[in-house]
């Protein structure tokens, strides 16, 4: 298999090139990016389908990763709570090397084939949940490893990487694979394969939060009030659905808690 993701990059001599050529070169590369997860939408449309039929019975999405892979799904996990109101253990996010690996890459973790699934099941992980492996190469062994056991284990399997034909993608029940092409500086695939599944990631879960009901109209009704900037937007979401003026929706922001709840409370009495 030809990794297209550690491939040569298209430019040499990074270190000649001024400023404006760095940034305008990578701007080029990155440009490229939304146009290859395009190719990849009805991948991606089928398994946000089959994993929306799971969640909507009670089921949860794991994301599982090494490095950058890792990383974006914590942080796609970790949006999911404040942006949606639904609860912590509904959209995991799982890094090899564990929680010390988010911020500092632990030696060698991402080698481990069986580690994935052990760290899968501390969350008695099973049958009604979904896992999405991700891997820019498509061929990390943590992952790899992880995936295998749990389709054993009756779980429904999508895999996000940038190399068709890899293991990844030839595994998974659902292969999502935007083909980027080689990166900026070669095998740097932070860049524009970081990049793609950030959008892919963006994409699921924010798809499957609005089927799932948290999302009216355009608005994140659900949303934790957890600072002074969501507490202001939650008060002209109120005065924009009933008309009611700033200092009477921000007390029934007060009292009830929830965009949602607020609202329902006042058209429920009007």
């Amino acid at each position: 298999m030809k990794k297209i993701t550690e491939s040569a990059s298209k430019y040499n001599h990074l270190e000649q090139m001024s400023t404006n050529e760095l940034l305008r070169n990578i701007n080029n590369e990155d440009k490229s990016v939304p146009l290859a997860i395009e190719k990849e939408l009805p991948a991606i449309e089928s398994f946000v389908e089959a994993c929306f039929k799971r969640m909507e019975k009670g089921g949860r999405l794991f994301y599982i990763g090494a490095g950058t892979s890792g990383r974006l799904g914590i942080v796609d996990a970790s949006e999911c709570p404040p942006t949606f109101g639904v609860p912590h253990g509904l959209v995991i996010g799982i890094i090899a090397g564990g929680d010390t690996a988010i911020r500092k890459a632990v030696e060698f973790a991402e080698d481990d084939e069986n580690q994935g699934w052990k760290d899968l099941e501390e969350y008695n992980i099973n049958e009604n949940d979904t896992l999405v492996g991700i891997a820019a190469s498509g061929t990390t062994p943590y992952v790899i490893g992880a995936l295998k056991e749990a389709q054993k284990a009756g779980v429904l399997t999508g895999g996000i990487s940038c190399n068709p034909g890899s293991p990844l993608s030839e595994l998974a029940e659902f292969p999502m694979t935007p083909e980027v092409g080689p990166e900026f500086v070669t095998g740097s695939t932070r860049m524009k394969s970081g990049t793609a599944q950030k959008l892919v990631l963006n994409m699921i879960s924010t798809s499957l939060m609005i089927r799932l009901g948290h999302v009216k109209g355009n608005k994140m009704v659900d949303m934790q009030l957890s600072n002074n900037k969501l507490v202001d937007r939650g008060v002209k979401m109120i005065m924009d659905e009933t008309g009611i003026p700033y200092e009477q929706a921000e007390e029934l922001l007060s009292v009830y808690g929830s965009v949602r709840k607020a609202v329902d409370y006042y058209q429920g009495h009007h």
